[in-house]
C-alpha cells in the first residue's frame, strides 16, 4: 500500500480507478477495507477510490498519542492529495463520518459534496457517554468480549437472527480490532464538531439509520440541522449498513454524487 507522512503518522491507504476522486472514510476498529472493500468495485466506473488508514487502524503508524479530530482530518486530507489530484468527495461512515465532516469544514478547496453515514456531531449525551465508555472499559478487560459487543451493537436484531449460529461465527472472525482501537474510541468519547458543521458550505447528504444501536437515528438528525443545506436521509438497518443494506446505500450515494 502506498503511504503518506502526515505529522507524526505515516498513512497508509488504497487506491484504485481512474477518474474524480472518491475518499472512503472508515470508523472505530475498522479500516478502509474492512468497511468498504467489498464496495470499492461499486464505485471505481469512473472514479478514483481512495481508503485511507487513520491513525490505530490497519498498517498506519504514529508516535502514539492521543488522537484528535483535526489530525485525523489532516490524515484524509494527506493520503487524498496524495493519491487524486484536484477535489474530492468524501463518504465518512461513524467516526469517519466526523473526521470527513471535519475534513470539508476546514478544507473546502478539497471536497466536492459530502456524504455523512451515521455520524454524531457531538458527545455530549448520555447514551454516547454510556455507549463508548461500555466499550473503553470492556476493551481493557477483555478483548475478545469487545468483538462480541461490538457486533452485537452494529448489526440490527433482524439482521443477525437471520445470520445463524454459523454465520455469526463467521462474522465474529472477521471482526479484528488493532492495538490502536482503544485510542479511537477514546476519541469517539471526546470528539465534538459542533463549531466547525456551520462552516460546512459544499453539498452534503446525511445518512442516519433507524435501527443503530451505536449512533442513534436522532444523533445523525442533529448532524444534519447543523450543516447548512444538507440533504437527509434514512433507512431501516443497524449501525453497520455498509453490510446489511450495501445495495440501498450505494444507490443512495451514487445518485448524490452524480
Amino acid at each position: 500500500m502506498p503511504s503518506v507522512s502526515v505529522a507524526d503518522a505515516e498513512v497508509h491507504y488504497r487506491v484504485t480507478g481512474s477518474g474524480p476522486g472518491l475518499v472512503l472514510v472508515h470508523g472505530t476498529a475498522s479500516s478502509g477495507e474492512t468497511n468498504f472493500g467489498h464496495l470499492v468495485d461499486r464505485f471505481t466506473a469512473g472514479r478514483t477510490v481512495v481508503m485511507p488508514d487513520y491513525s490505530g487502524s490497519g498498517e498506519t503508524t504514529d508516535g502514539g498519542g492521543d488522537l484528535t479530530v483535526e489530525g485525523l482530518a489532516d490524515q484524509v486530507v494527506g493520503a487524498a492529495r496524495a493519491a487524486v489530484p484536484g477535489p474530492v468527495d468524501l463518504l465518512g461512515f461513524s467516526l469517519g463520518a466526523v473526521v470527513a465532516a471535519a475534513t470539508a469544514a476546514r478544507e473546502p478547496g478539497l471536497v466536492g459534496r459530502l456524504v455523512l453515514l451515521s455520524g454524531w456531531p457531538h458527545g455530549d449525551d448520555a447514551r454516547h457517554r454510556l455507549t463508548f465508555g461500555l466499550w473503553r472499559d470492556v476493551l481493557r478487560a477483555d478483548p475478545e468480549l469487545f468483538r462480541r459487543l461490538l457486533l452485537h451493537q452494529a448489526l440490527s436484531p433482524p439482521f443477525v437472527s437471520a445470520l445463524g449460529d454459523e454465520g455469526v461465527a463467521l462474522a465474529l472472525g472477521a471482526v479484528n480490532p488493532g492495538p490502536g482501537v482503544a485510542r479511537q474510541v477514546d476519541l469517539d468519547l471526546r470528539a465534538d464538531i459542533t463549531g466547525l458543521l456551520p462552516s460546512i458550505t459544499v453539498p452534503t447528504l446525511v445518512i442516519g439509520l433507524t435501527r443503530d444501536q451505536i449512533v442513534p437515528v436522532e444523533r445523525a438528525r442533529l448532524l444534519h440541522e447543523a450543516i447548512p443545506g444538507s440533504r437527509y436521509a434514512e433507512f431501516d438497518s443497524g449501525h453497520l449498513a455498509l453490510f446489511e443494506r450495501p445495495d440501498e446505500l450505494v444507490d443512495l450515494v451514487q445518485d448524490f454524487l452524480g
